[in-house]
């Protein structure tokens, strides 16, 4: 009996644990959640501008995409190759601006929301605008992984993990040769003025 009795205390214990859990989780200070989303709903409305004045795009075939791309980058986005950690240009990028289709030039990430992840691949929260990701199960040797793709030209661009920091708990593991980066003092000149919104105070 004495058993049982403790029994019953280590389980109830276990739900009231997972009882405070949870509403440690969810007591997150409503500043931070009103701040993510106005940050979220401005990146989909400066996407969807972006897509309307973009409307016709058209993807260059592969022989024209050869032409244009080095052979990493052709790996990458057409091939779903992976580059080399720590050997790729914009892991350790500390600059403001933007990150881009290589192909398309469709506005992807922003430096606001990339970090270091030790992986030694660019890694960010979120896209810009996340309904314009296309994610793809991803069965292979390393099991079901979740992979990201470019929405406008379709292009393989990494993996998202549930292992990122706050305040979106997501990690996208991109690779560089997916991406262009276009720096904050070059946006008006490349064409992307309107993000400069997303590196004001």
């Amino acid at each position: 009996m004495e058993l049982g009795k403790w029994f019953s205390i280590a389980v109830a214990a276990v739900f009231l644990g997972s009882f405070l859990i949870g509403v440690q989780v969810s007591s997150e200070p409503s500043e931070m959640i009103e701040s993510e989303h106005v940050a979220s709903t401005k990146g989909e409305e400066l996407f969807t501008a972006w897509l309307r004045k973009h409307q016709d795009y058209k993807k260059p075939s592969d022989k024209e995409l050869k032409q244009s791309l080095t052979p990493l980058q052709f790996d990458v986005t057409q091939e779903e190759g992976t580059e080399r950690s720590f050997k790729n240009e914009y892991w350790d990028n500390k600059r403001e601006g933007i990150y881009v289709d290589v192909v398309s030039g469709e506005p992807l990430f922003s430096s606001n929301d990339k970090f270091k992840s030790g992986t030694g691949w660019p890694s960010f929260t979120r896209a810009i605008s996340e309904s314009a990701m296309v994610k793809k199960a991803d069965r292979g040797i390393f099991g079901v992984r979740t992979e990201i793709r470019s929405g406008v030209a379709d292009n393989h661009l990494g993996h998202v993990f549930d292992d990122g920091p706050a305040p979106t708990g997501k990690r996208y593991c991109i690779n560089s040769a997916s991406l262009r980066f276009v720096a904050k003092e070059s946006l008006a000149a490349e064409g992307y003025a309107e993000f400069s919104s997303l590196f004001e105070e």
